[in-house]
């Protein structure tokens, strides 16, 4: 699928679909079945550089991946379950019998020393385990009704075989402004775009689900979550957020760009 909206913002990459598929691309790229220490978004900027990219429910990065693209509540198998993980995001499992005693076991397992810091003193993204459960319990932690989850260049998708759900880009802060305007330009009211607090991958994945199944689909920005901007820093994304569209406002807002402020000579400034 061609986009104008693309060519209009002179992007670096490729904007990113998401699909649901029973049958994985032919050359796909994927983590190794039990991977649990990697990150989704590792594989999104794999596909931003033209790559197809699948995940299924034996290899989807890390455990907050696997609930970011809609494979089920896998934080319960994170070391000590959601409590564990509740305790991981806010101030840490050390001052819990259970989860001091999982800690002092990765230390003699082996475990990287940062993970096992983190494990018993927190991240400190929550300022306490009971917020950290909100912020769980107020995720839409789904099931795909599909095997794999299927990330590809938007060029490459048929949308008529593919069905994309939603579809990212990959901008700096000229090109999201631009898609900021563009999100609101067809549409009363200052809010059709949303920056939600959550994981990155969490942003692209269920709660662009969450807007595509809606009536009023917004669409959002992320790659706020600094454990994200931390681990991609090499990969060309240091000075980049993403913007997610549900596809079918994606498609709204492309037949949007022709007559719009993208020929205007403010634009043409910016990007000229």
């Amino acid at each position: 699928m061609e986009s104008l909206i693309a060519k209009a913002l002179h992007l670096e990459t490729e904007p990113v679909a998401i699909c649901y598929s029973d049958t994985k691309p032919e050359g796909a790229v994927q983590f190794a079945p039990g991977t649990v220490t990697s990150c989704v978004m590792f594989l999104f900027a794999s596909a931003l550089r033209g790559k197809t990219v699948v995940f299924d429910r034996e290899s989807y990065g890390c455990f907050g991946g696997g609930v970011g693209i809609g494979l089920g509540n896998t934080y319960e198998q994170f070391p000590g379950g959601v409590p564990g993980f509740c305790r991981f995001l806010s101030n840490g499992n050390e001052s819990d019998p259970v989860g001091n005693a999982i800690g002092e076991g990765m230390k003699t397992a082996g475990v990287p020393g940062q993970f096992v810091d983190q494990f018993l003193h927190g991240e400190l993204y929550k300022k306490s385990p009971e917020l950290a459960d909100q912020f769980v319990a107020d995720l839409p932690i789904m099931e795909i009704p599909a095997r794999y989850v299927v990330m590809r260049p938007l060029s490459q998708i048929v949308p008529e075989r593919d069905k994309p759900v939603s579809v990212s880009f990959l901008v700096n802060p000229d090109q999201l402004s631009a898609l900021v305007i563009l999100a609101n330009y067809d549409r009363p009211g200052q809010e059709n775009v949303a920056i939600p607090y959550a994981a990155a991958c969490q942003v692209i994945g269920i709660l662009s689900y969450k807007e595509a199944a809606s009536e009023r689909q917004r669409c959002m920005v992320g790659m706020t979550d600094i454990s994200a901007r931390k681990n991609l820093k090499g990969q060309g994304m240091a000075d980049k957020l993403t913007f997610t569209a549900p596809f079918r406002r994606l498609c709204e807002m492309e037949s949007q760009v022709p007559g719009s402020f993208f020929e205007r000579t403010t634009w043409g400034s910016i990007v000229s």
